[in-house]
């Protein structure tokens, strides 16, 4: 990273206040960088960077309302300038290959040590990816289930399955799933085995789970 005439600012997006709490005293030593604002919601985030000069987004992929692979989305297409760093206990693929394809430049797991912190801001202001080893680790193993890779096309979710996927978490049943959106029983569980394709799991457990995850429910 080239020398700054001032201080890194960086946005903390994470549900936790004591999240950004904890990254401001590991770089409070530093003149370099600093945190300068903490959002808790995606929408939160995009008000601030609308008002405030921020120079690297540090992205929780679980946030409520929308969410950071939504939130990654909107910052790539109305702040490009804007760096994008993922921070998340999220390791599954399906998580690291949307954010970065969602635009992160990179993907760092939550509980490594300061140095690795440092290396990954370093290392996405200087224009490269970083990945945490955990991550690199999903990346490198890609999909089990279909033949999704880093380089090949995304496939994103539509809102009918976005909806589907909400009602499965709340535990409905194809009926009940059918009648809310006006649909038949065999529509319901052919976007269920679809789902389960795209999102590379195997059962509607992992689809329960990607839900609250992404925090859906």
């Amino acid at each position: 990273m080239q020398k700054r005439e001032t201080p890194l600012r960086i946005l903390v997006a994470d549900p936790l206040e004591l999240v950004s709490d904890g990254l401001r005293v590991r770089l409070v030593d530093r003149d370099d960088m600093h945190v300068v604002a903490h959002a808790s919601t995606g929408n939160r985030v995009l008000e601030l960077l609308a008002t405030d000069p921020i120079d690297l987004v540090l992205l929780e992929v679980s946030l409520p309302g929308k969410d950071g692979i939504d939130t990654a989305r909107a910052i790539r297409k109305q702040f490009p300038l804007v760096r994008v760093l993922a921070h998340s206990s999220l390791t599954e693929i399906e998580y690291v290959n949307s954010m970065l394809i969602e635009g992160a430049c990179g993907y760092l797991v939550k509980g490594g040590p300061r140095e690795e912190l440092l290396l990954a801001i370093r290392t996405v202001m200087s224009g490269k990816r970083f990945l945490s080893e955990a991550a690199q680790r999903s990346v490198d193993a890609g999909y089990a289930y279909t033949e999704k890779r880093m380089d090949g096309e995304y496939i994103g979710l539509t809102a009918r399955e976005r909806e589907i996927i909400r009602l499965v978490a709340l535990e409905r049943t194809n009926g009940e799933i059918a009648a809310a959106l006006f649909i038949s029983e065999d529509t319901v569980k052919t976007h269920r085995k679809h789902l389960m394709t795209k999102l590379n799991v195997r059962s509607v457990a992992g689809l329960v789970k990607y839900a609250i995850d992404r925090r859906w429910v």
